[in-house]
């Protein structure tokens, strides 16, 4: 376990070099942006080695090996991010231990969420998550398996949110598209994101979280304006197959 300690303790201020140094780069205050990390197929051990280190904001992207993991860590101090596709019979899971839910890319999930969060009595931030590479009406449309909204529904899904019982639009999602326009080209595909962010902050001036980047490209984020970067392997480790 202390070898363990000890590579996530290394990996982390790699990592934090790498965010430190984006946002000097980029004339950004550190404290302007949040590290999350993706403890996704990795155990709870780990979790609470993170937390040890002072790591206050984990993510998750399958509610089968999210819920046992929180309840098992519900003694410590952490935000959970829900940063998956969700699908609605997993909502009133989700829903009892997840503090952001990052992945809301179509009106049906909005009003199970929002049922799901009055039931439970809690209220939970929800970030848009926006496909890059789709186009008008594909909302939810699977890219590789990463769901999202077309760019032009953002608004009428952040409307729905800060409508909804239980419910905060808090502001936008992404990952980095595969295809389409901005396929290869991180940096631009973030600096799009920051334009539909500074439209959504017109109606909605709370929704000012905006989650970009992740370890390969999360430099490219921070410049773009990203105020959460969402990284895994650079401090966990490659990821063991998913069974």
């Amino acid at each position: 376990m202390t070898d363990r300690r000890t590579q996530l303790a290394q990996n982390l201020a790699q990592v934090e070099e790498r965010i430190s140094s984006a946002c000097a780069a980029a004339g950004r205050a550190r404290e302007d942006v949040t590290l999350i990390v993706v403890t996704k197929t990795y155990p709870a051990s780990d979790v609470r080695l993170l937390a040890e280190l002072g790591v206050r904001h984990v993510a998750e992207n399958r509610d089968q090996d999210a819920a046992p993991k929180a309840a098992e860590c519900s003694d410590l101090s952490l935000t959970w991010h829900f940063v998956g596709q969700l699908q609605t019979n997993k909502v009133r899971s989700v829903a009892n231990y997840t503090d952001v839910v990052q992945s809301v890319d179509r009106l049906k999930l909005v009003n199970s969420l929002s049922a799901a969060a009055v039931r439970t009595g809690r209220k939970l931030d929800c970030l848009i998550q926006v496909a890059l590479d789709a186009e008008s009406g594909q909302t939810g449309r699977k890219t590789a398996d990463r769901g999202g909204a077309a760019p032009d529904e953002v608004a009428a899904l952040a409307d729905a949110l800060a409508e909804a019982e239980g419910l905060r639009p808090a502001g936008l999602m992404t990952v980095a598209p595969l295809v389409g326009p901005y396929a290869g080209r991180q940096r631009a595909a973030f600096d799009r994101l920051m334009e539909i962010a500074t439209d959504l902050r017109s109606a909605h001036p709370a929704a000012n979280m905006v989650s970009a980047g992740m370890s390969a490209d999360l430099e490219d984020a921070v410049a773009a304006g990203a105020t959460h970067v969402r990284v895994g392997t650079a401090v966990l480790g490659v990821r063991p197959r998913l069974r």
